[in-house]
C-alpha cells in the first residue's frame, strides 16, 4: 500500500469515527456540534446512559430517526463496546436516511473506562477511571 492511500483510508477513518475523549470534549460545551445517539436497547438505556445522549435503537431508526433528528445536525452513534457493531448499524441506518454520522469508538464501555458519568434510574454515576485507557494522552 501506498502512503497516499493510506493517508486516504486514515481519513476516511476520522471522518467517520470518534472517540470518547472527543464527544466528552464536545459534550461539555455550549455547542456540541452533534446530537448523541444511544443505539442500544431500553434495558440498557435504562441500566446506563451518557447524560444528553438521545435513545434511539436501530431497530426503530426507519420509524422514528425524522421525527426525533434535525438532517441538518450531524450524529454521533454509540453502542456498548468494541466488542459490538451496533453502533456501526445505526450509522449506517442513519447515513442512508441522509444524516451526517460518525461512530464513538469503544462505546459505552470506554465511556465508563474513562471515569465519565452515566445517568441510570439513581442519577448520575461515575466510576474510578482505569488505569489502562485513561489517560490517554493522543
Amino acid at each position: 500500500m501506498t502512503p497516499t492511500r493510506a493517508a486516504e483510508i486514515f481519513a476516511e477513518r476520522l471522518a467517520t469515527q470518534t472517540d470518547v475523549a472527543d464527544v466528552r470534549a464536545a459534550l461539555s460545551t455550549a455547542a456540541p456540534g452533534f446530537v448523541l445517539v444511544d443505539s442500544r436497547s431500553a434495558a440498557a438505556w435504562t441500566q446506563g446512559h451518557i447524560p444528553g445522549a438521545l435513545h434511539l435503537p436501530t431497530a426503530d431508526i426507519p420509524a422514528r430517526a425524522a421525527s426525533l433528528l434535525d438532517p441538518d445536525v450531524p450524529v454521533v452513534t454509540y453502542c456498548w463496546g468494541p466488542g459490538c457493531n451496533g453502533a456501526t448499524h445505526a450509522a449506517l441506518a442513519l447515513s442512508r436516511q441522509g444524516y451526517a454520522v460518525r461512530e464513538m469508538l469503544g462505546g459505552v464501555e470506554y465511556w465508563a473506562r474513562e471515569g465519565f458519568p452515566l445517568r441510570g434510574p439513581g442519577g448520575e454515576v461515575a466510576r474510578e477511571a482505569d488505569p489502562l485507557t485513561a489517560p490517554c494522552g493522543c
